[in-house]
């Protein structure tokens, strides 16, 4: 056995199960140094918005609550990762790093560096990985090329053998004689300034084991109706598991496990149709993170270069963008999901596809500037996840949406929200509205606006845009890409 410490370094693996760096460190024997860096420089560029900082504190003060539990703590430091780790090394006397890797571009480019420089000083360095079924550099088609379609991409992960979770036996962990220094947790300064974040506590349990609940719940719940009521953004009809696994909280080892188990009397896997549409959006991840390893430069930029030349529409003083971002479009389906997303930090899926493309199409401003709302405001604001999603609906990234697929709002909220629950939860001054009127209030009489109390030059805005001219501008600006674009999307 090792005398020597060797240090846990925590990044997006904020869990004690399923931690591959963690068995690692425990085999190794010897003292673990459990320790957490908020480096400045985030993901690329991209510094974790406010939604994710209001959970990195809640996840992290849950992890040291765990590893308390194990006779541990948690170490927090902030700075450059690097020089905390050097600094880490000396005061502790440990000889080696142990971590998981994450696959974001700049994080990729740092890790290289920080493992050549530790290995040059002699300490073992070694990176596993916990947050993938399967590591991008270890899939590619026939050409030896990434892939750029889902099917064939999840078809030919689904070949190999999907690794079981990684279990960690041990009651309590190996810990130093002298703890080094640790900021207290509120010194990383992640916690907003002026309280906003109440809806984000009564809809959030951040950590480990509110992860395990909710995908308890979720298994011997709703996921055999997965594929019927998924698209029903009333309807607690989906898993809500994306923040936790943003953050590592719990890995798609674990979930896929927890499906396989429900076919342990049957033996048939997947144990049924709703479970194996929930199974192909953890394929979704896994693509999405193999798209943002293989083309890195897509979180700012078009996978599909002649979408650079795209003719978007001027904003003066950025009207249109802060009436989508507030939810005051006109269009009740468009609104009610940006409010749900402002008040929870989280938004229905098919709502995000709307809202997506209402700002892409219909208002058609950059959707850049729709990724970085989300980033801001999204407690599973994912890098690869929202870079995917947003070029998806602008139809210029990877196996998108063909360009003249415009969501029409009104159609849509009818569709999927035929009660129109979510639009009266979200939007209460349409409450009263009936239900033939309550996705296009426009449209009703003004004795059946009165009746229900509507203003809508006043409490509800009236739409920005008309959808048949919107329609209409954005298929015009499409044709004008050069060659124009090839009906697949």
């Amino acid at each position: 056995m090792s005398a020597s410490p060797v240090i846990l370094w925590f990044r997006q693996d904020l869990r004690l199960q399923d931690n591959a760096a963690l068995h690692a460190a425990i085999a190794r024997g010897g003292p673990v140094v459990p320790v957490f860096i908020l480096d400045s420089d985030g993901e690329g560029g991209w510094p974790p918005g406010a939604a994710t900082q209001w959970w990195l504190h809640h996840s992290l003060a849950a992890l040291d609550r765990s590893l308390q539990a194990r006779g541990s703590r948690l170490i927090l430091a902030r700075g450059d990762s690097a020089d905390v780790l050097n600094g880490l090394l000396a005061a502790t006397g440990a000889n080696a790093v142990y971590w998981n890797r994450r696959y974001e571009p700049a994080c990729v480019v740092c890790d290289k560096i920080i493992k050549a420089g530790l290995i040059a000083a002699g300490i073992d360095a070694k990176s596993f990985n916990s947050a993938l079924l399967f590591e991008p550099h270890t899939i590619a088609n026939k050409q030896g090329k990434p892939f750029q379609v889902f099917t064939p991409y999840w078809r030919h992960c689904l070949t190999r053998e999907i690794p079981s979770p990684v279990a960690i036996k041990r009651r309590t962990l190996p810990s130093p004689e002298t703890w080094p220094a640790s900021l207290p947790i509120d010194d990383l300064n992640l916690l907003p300034a002026i309280a906003w974040d109440a809806g984000l506590r009564e809809t959030w349990t951040p950590g480990e084991t509110g992860a395990r609940e909710k995908l308890k719940a979720f298994v011997v719940g709703a996921i055999n109706n997965y594929a019927d009521i998924r698209n029903i953004p009333a309807a607690a009809g989906t898993s809500r598991l994306s923040p936790h696994l943003h953050f590592g909280e719990i890995g798609p080892r674990q979930v896929w496990a927890a499906v396989q188990a429900l076919s342990k009397d049957s033996g048939v896997f997947p144990p049924s149709p709703g479970a194996q549409v929930f199974l192909n959006e953890i394929g979704w991840r896994e693509f999405a993170h193999h798209q943002l390893f293989h083309f890195p430069y897509t979180p700012g930029r078009p996978l599909r270069e002649e979408f650079g030349r795209f003719p978007w529409a001027d904003d003066v003083g950025g009207v249109k963008l802060r009436a989508w971002q507030r939810g005051r479009t006109g269009y009740p389906i468009v609104d009610a999901g940006m409010r749900e997303l402002w008040h929870t930090g989280w938004m229905h899926n098919r709502v995000r596809m709307v809202v997506a493309s209402f700002l892409v199409k219909h208002l058609r401003l950059p959707w850049q500037r729709g990724a970085e709302w989300f980033w801001e405001t999204l407690v599973d604001a994912d890098l690869a996840n929202n870079t995917l999603g947003w070029q998806w609906s602008a139809g210029c990234g990877a196996d998108a949406a063909p360009y003249f697929r415009i969501f029409a709002p009104v159609t849509q909220g009818e569709k999927f929200d035929p009660d129109g629950a979510y639009v009266r939860r979200w939007i209460p001054e349409l409450a009263r509205l009936p239900d033939k009127y309550l996705h296009a209030p426009w449209t009703a009489p003004e004795n059946v606006l009165k009746a229900a109390g509507v203003d809508l030059d006043g409490d509800y805005p009236r739409p920005i845009v008309d959808h048949a001219t919107a329609r209409t501008e954005a298929l015009a600006a499409f044709k004008t890409l050069r060659g124009g674009v090839s009906p697949g999307g």
